[in-house]
């Protein structure tokens, strides 16, 4: 809180508070990125290759990073009070178009505007207000000023790969020439965003509230985990009447359960977890670098796992619908490859969170990364209804085995959420009855 008594407010801008929770218009930013997600997917999924796959890691890493730039700016000010709704609507309209260009990212199409230019001009657009935002924040207070100037400096050499992606390969002749150098200067661009957070070690982070951070969190997995469910519809083809079939709906039926393995693994007992840790961390430099290694840095593989995962299942409900395929038929290479991958990422994700937090090695978990890999040979042999019915066993043996070893710790954690939530509940009606 000391960091933001310091700023000058204006009555534009109202600051957040250390209990502030996340607001309506924040939800309404989300709704773009459900949009961003499923533009991920259709860039990878006509270009099945490890570059396309690539690709697709490269933009995401960079979607990422522009909503986290959502999630800490809501989290230092009130983003539904004063100007900021007005200026959110541009920024979340920049956003938009960001995804839009996806697919043409890094191949420029005949016909219509270059897509590597719109795409890089409004990635600029979007993580400029957001710096500027900050740096009107910033005015007043010479620490804060101090970090906005580095952050100001690391932006220029991001700004310039951006533009160089977008504008330099068009010299080159050749088409495959251009896709690569551009991918190329995109990593870079990643490397640099991603470098220099973890150079200032926690001080250019405020974490104002905790329970704020990890709510927007929560909510931008479910986003991701909704992308699972989307890919069961639209990966079936159904808005082009392609007939529902039995693989169809074994095939939908599994992914559901795999999704909802997912789910139970995260928010049942880790999520509570992970944010009562951050609540308990007083200290803000400390607190900010756990907000930044357990949020910002392993919540994006946390996202990453069901992306791939549900790249891998709309193209294989896809092949389910068509007449052609046979129902013997064994999963390709790349659809394999991003099924296991997606579900071994997100099992990752949780166990590198269990010990950066809890400092606990979720031993059920590692044991089902290991049955992962054992598989991924079997799985190329069988059925694709079968490789997909023996993910899903593993994804809910291991989140079954993993909740009866964790028996002691997740009736704490969900005693104490349970009370807090009772307590506020209890202070919520009061000051209704004295106020309303």
């Amino acid at each position: 809180m000391d960091s933001v008594r310091g700023l000058r407010w204006s009555r534009g801008l109202r600051p957040g508070a250390p209990g502030s929770r996340a607001t309506r218009l924040e939800l309404f930013y989300d709704l773009v990125f459900v949009f961003a997600f499923i533009q991920v997917t259709t860039l990878t999924a006509d270009t099945p290759t490890p570059r396309g796959l690539v690709q697709c890691l490269v933009v995401l890493a960079l979607l990422w990073w522009a909503w986290t730039g959502f999630a800490v700016l809501g989290n230092v000010v009130r983003t539904d009070q004063g100007v900021l709704p007005f200026l959110a609507f541009a920024t979340v309209a920049a956003a938009f178009v960001f995804a839009l260009a996806m697919p043409r990212a890094f191949r420029d199409l005949p016909g219509g505007l270059p897509g590597p230019l719109v795409f890089a001009v409004c990635y600029f657009l979007v993580r400029a207000v957001q710096v500027a935002v900050f740096g009107w924040l910033a005015r007043g207070e010479r620490e804060l000023r101090r970090r906005f100037l580095f952050v100001i400096g690391r932006g220029l050499p991001v700004g310039a790969l951006i533009l160089a992606a977008a504008l330099l390969p068009q010299r080159l002749a050749g088409e495959q020439e251009q896709i690569g150098l551009r991918l190329g200067l995109w990593v870079a661009a990643v490397a640099v965003e991603y470098g220099a957070a973890l150079a200032l070690g926690g001080s250019g982070w405020t974490v104002l509230s905790a329970g704020h951070w990890a709510e927007r969190h929560a909510l931008i997995v479910l986003v991701a985990l909704g992308e699972t469910i989307i890919a069961l519809g639209l990966g079936a083809g159904f808005v082009v009447e392609l007939p529902l079939t039995w693989p169809v709906i074994v095939a939908a039926t599994l992914g559901v359960a795999v999704v909802a393995g997912f789910w139970w693994a995260y928010f049942d007992t880790l999520a509570l977890a992970v944010e009562q840790a951050l609540h308990r961390t007083r200290d803000q430099r400390a607190r900010a670098v756990l907000a930044r290694d357990a949020y910002t840095y392993l919540h994006l593989p946390l996202i990453a796992g069901p992306i791939l995962f549900a790249l891998g299942l709309k193209r294989l409900i896809h092949e389910a619908t068509e007449p052609a395929t046979s129902a013997g038929s064994v999963l390709p290479g790349f659809d394999l490859l991003v099924l296991h991958g997606g579900v071994a990422l997100y099992l990752l994700a949780l166990v590198a969170l269990g010990w950066r937090v809890l400092r606990v090695l979720r031993w059920p978990t590692v044991a089902g990364l290991a049955l992962l890999a054992v598989l991924v040979p079997v799985a190329a042999r069988v059925p694709e209804l079968v490789a997909l019915g023996l993910l899903t066993v593993v994804v809910l043996t291991v989140t079954v085995v993993q909740t009866l070893m964790d028996a002691r710790l997740r009736g704490q954690v969900r005693d104490v959420a349970w009370a807090e939530q009772l307590a506020a509940e209890a202070e919520q009606t009061d000051w209704r009855g004295r106020h309303m």
